[in-house]
């Protein structure tokens, strides 16, 4: 075996050359991802006990985005290396080493950056923005990816002036072509301005209503009270009337009543009083006013108007089925009719509707 390994000899290198390289990759792989593994839970540890110092939760996000894959390509790259294969080889490792360090570093200063901006949205007294943080830390990775790959275009000996030159000129095709994407992109960053709605409150637009459950770079999806997600384009979203229920403060209920027209005036006058007492004794109701407002086909048409002092759906309901209860108690009481619009059809002998 050891006359094998001392021997048999690939790329000009023997079998025990190979074979301390690769031992020597594994161990400084092990070594490095280890002590990253150990200082990564270290300053975890650090970040829980002392919650104020944000430089360590940063600190430990970064070193948490170190990739073993990447680590272990590299640590076998490096190996190769040193066996001085040949210049192909060579210069092809070289490349390859620059392109998994740049990857690592790129991880690294993406998540710091990431990292931090969430931590100037947490911040006390910070304004939170949701959908313009998105946007924001999409377009920081997208930067730093593509930083790096012009850096390992220049590397592998590719002109990036020219590159550069030439991704503008695609870059007008690509706009072109994808109108409705940039649009939509447009849209949501003037959402996160502008903030028409945020997540988690509830809006409605055309036939549509449901609880806001992401705003994304394309489009918002809503979650319906029935259960299913709803999505639709940033672009068409704007372009609706949208109803933010969430930033309601209070209803305003303008409620109808009429009585037959042969009611006595007294009892008519008496009606407007009695209800504007019925809906003052609801509690979170606020009254605003009751008349009696004209004469109808055959009615006396009543309108109250009041303000339930919440926006919940179910107190508005509540609140109108207890007005309405007093208003039928109060309709027997005095013993007045109650008169709803109704359809009178009357027959010839032929049986054709007059």
């Amino acid at each position: 075996m050891q006359q094998w390994l001392e021997q048999s000899s690939w790329l000009g290198h023997t079998a025990l050359s190979w074979g301390v390289a690769l031992a020597l990759a594994l161990l400084a792989y092990g070594l490095v991802y280890g002590l990253a593994v150990v200082l990564g839970r270290h300053l975890a540890r650090l970040a829980r006990a002392y919650p104020q110092g944000p430089l360590l939760n940063i600190a430990a996000a970064v070193v948490k985005a170190t990739r073993g894959w990447v680590l272990l390509l590299l640590s076998l790259a490096i190996a190769l290396r040193v066996l001085h294969l040949p210049d192909d080889a060579h210069a092809a490792l070289g490349h390859l080493i620059y392109v998994l360090v740049g990857v690592q570093l790129a991880l690294w200063i993406a998540r710091l950056l990431v990292r931090s901006l969430e931590h100037l949205a947490e911040r006390e007294g910070a304004q939170r923005n949701p959908v313009m943080l998105g946007i924001v830390k999409w377009s920081t990775q997208l930067v730093v990816w593509v930083v790096l790959l012009l850096a390992v275009l220049s590397n592998a000996g590719i002109n990036v002036n020219a590159f550069i030159a030439s991704l503008g000129i695609g870059g007008v095709a690509v706009a072109l072509a994808a109108q409705s994407v940039l649009g939509d992109l447009l849209a949501s960053i003037s959402i996160g301005l502008d903030k028409p709605f945020e997540v988690g409150e509830y809006i409605a637009f055309d036939a549509v209503e449901g609880t806001v459950s992401h705003v994304g770079i394309k489009s918002t999806r809503l979650r319906s009270l029935s259960g299913e997600e709803i999505a639709i384009g940033n672009a068409a979203l704007l372009g609706k009337l949208v109803r933010n229920y969430t930033r309601m403060q209070e209803r305003r209920v303008a409620y109808r009543l009429s009585i037959a027209i042969d009611t006595p005036r007294s009892k008519a006058e008496r009606i407007v009083e009695e209800v504007r007492q019925r809906i003052v004794a609801e509690p979170k109701v606020r009254f605003d006013r009751g008349h009696l407002i004209g004469f109808g086909d055959a009615s006396l048409d009543y309108e109250f108007v009041w303000y339930v002092l919440t926006p919940q759906f179910v107190q508005h309901r509540d609140t109108q089925q207890h007005i309405t209860l007093a208003i039928l108690a109060l309709v027997e009481q005095l013993q007045v009719r109650l008169v709803t619009p109704t359809r009178v059809l009357h027959a010839s002998d032929d049986g054709t509707a007059l």
